[in-house]
């Protein structure tokens, strides 16, 4: 008895919580998740659809107005480059206000840089009284400025080449410089900007360094890049002539082009030539005595004791 009822409450013990468990453990969890996934359906499809709509309106909106400011730009003909960092800025503008959030600008380093920097200059209160004090000598009719303050910090940033740069356009005044474009004209691709014989006509020792020449003085206000051309048409001629602006051009194919600018000095550019190069004292033959010179003091056009005496032995044989 007591082994039949231990088997009988063995077998009971082990089968009645093996059928509760079927029964409240696995049918009815599985009850209560499909449940829920059908009341959260509609939450979820309404979701989605503000997020898909967000992003469409979004990608039209943001098309539309990076499409029309890169027409706009190429009408009014800014440069590929210009435009294309016109367009991410307002790209990332666009995903400012979606993501409600600011994104990482690749600027910011250096706006930190230059914050860093305002905090290591002068107090107002400084900057105030050397305004003041400006303004007090501007009223003294007895002060007088013989030149500009900043002409001395300027001739210490100037490269010799520069300097040759500048007298040659105080001399001779602006200088013609060509871009080469290919396509059309309102999707022109830029091939070689700037292409001008200022290089060789001033004499520059390093004509490779000369769009870094002309940045750095255009960087100091002394020359202007203008779009309008020089008067005399053939110096255009000349310089498209020239072997690297036949490169240029033949590397355009077809559609090449030349826009033709000049190279001028600014009003203050003018001033300070007037006042810091020697114009008047130097003039081109002996800058040309100088070029002459080679790189260890020797003149390359004095005959050496070798060729003289060759020379002397022909003419005698004759």
């Amino acid at each position: 008895m007591n082994d039949e009822s231990g088997q009988t409450n063995g077998e009971t013990g082990a089968e009645t919580p093996r059928q509760s468990y079927g029964e409240a453990g696995a049918e009815t969890p599985r009850q209560s998740y499909a449940e829920a996934v059908r009341e959260a359906a509609p939450g979820l499809a309404r979701i989605y659809a503000s997020m898909w709509w967000r992003t469409a309106e979004w990608t039209v909106e943001s098309s539309l107005r990076a499409g029309t400011r890169m027409l706009t730009g190429a009408l009014s003909g800014r440069s590929p480059a210009d435009l294309v960092q016109s367009a991410e800025e307002e790209v990332r503008e666009y995903a400012r206000q979606l993501l409600g959030r600011d994104v990482e600008d690749p600027t910011a380093e250096h706006a930190r840089s230059e914050a860093s920097a305002a905090d290591d200059a002068p107090p107002a209160t400084d900057l105030r009284a050397r305004g003041a004090e400006l303004l007090r000598r501007s009223a003294d009719v007895h002060y007088v400025e013989a030149v500009h303050p900043a002409y001395a910090r300027i001739l210490e940033v100037l490269a010799p080449d520069e300097a040759r740069i500048l007298r040659l356009l105080a001399l001779k005044g602006a200088q013609p410089a060509v871009d080469i474009r290919a396509g059309l004209p309102l999707v022109s691709e830029l091939i070689a900007p700037g292409q001008t014989m200022i290089a060789a006509e001033a004499g520059c020792r390093h004509p490779d360094r000369l769009h870094a020449y002309l940045n750095n003085i255009d960087r100091l206000g002394l020359i202007w890049f203008s779009r309008e051309p020089v008067r005399e048409r053939l110096r255009y001629q000349v310089l498209e002539a020239q072997p690297e602006v036949i490169e240029a051009i033949r590397k355009g194919g077809r559609t090449a082009r030349t826009v033709r600018r000049s190279i001028l000095l600014t009003p203050f550019g003018e001033d300070f030539c007037d006042v810091c190069l020697p114009l008047d004292t130097i003039d081109s033959e002996t800058l040309s005595e100088v070029d002459s010179v080679g790189p260890e003091g020797e003149d390359p056009q004095a005959e050496k004791p070798e060729a003289a005496a060759e020379s002397e032995a022909e003419n005698s044989s004759m």
